[in-house]
């Protein structure tokens, strides 16, 4: 294809993945903090949980965003996607995301394997976003002067 330069896509792509990481690395810190305060049986703030969510519901945004970014940057680049093996971590990783967000609005008195299976995924999650971090970083190299 005959297209202008996708470089101002793959901008969006780093600073999308760097927020991921960040909302990311929230999202442990307030699931870790609602735990401590759980298995201390302390009174949780009630705007701690409603953060959590707006975090996870930024996060599953945020994927969505690079999955569509790389969709559409590697097809403008080589009019095929599958050239490398960050599709399958990509998907990978979407995948653990909305897992991860369906598991969490199953949590409930009722349901507490709930939530040792989103801790578990966010668990798997982590191994995922190295993954398609290091996958993404071989891709970028080849669109560098």
């Amino acid at each position: 294809m005959n297209l202008p330069s996708f470089i101002w896509l793959w901008r969006i792509a780093a600073w999308s993945m760097g927020l991921s990481w960040l909302a990311y690395l929230l999202l442990g810190i307030s699931g870790l903090w609602m735990r401590s305060l759980r298995q201390n049986e302390q009174v949780r703030p009630d705007w701690l949980r409603p953060v959590h969510f707006l975090l996870g519901l930024t996060l599953a945004l945020l994927v969505l965003l690079l999955l569509a970014i790389g969709i559409v940057g590697t097809l403008g680049e080589y009019g095929r996607l599958g050239h490398s093996v960050h599709l399958l971590s990509g998907f990978a990783v979407v995948y653990l995301v909305f897992l991860s967000a369906w598991s969490a609005v199953q949590i409930s008195i009722d349901r507490l394997w709930a939530r040792q299976l989103h801790v578990g995924i966010n668990a798997v999650l982590l191994v995922g976003f190295i993954w398609v971090s290091f996958t993404g970083w071989t891709v970028v190299q080849k669109y560098l002067p």
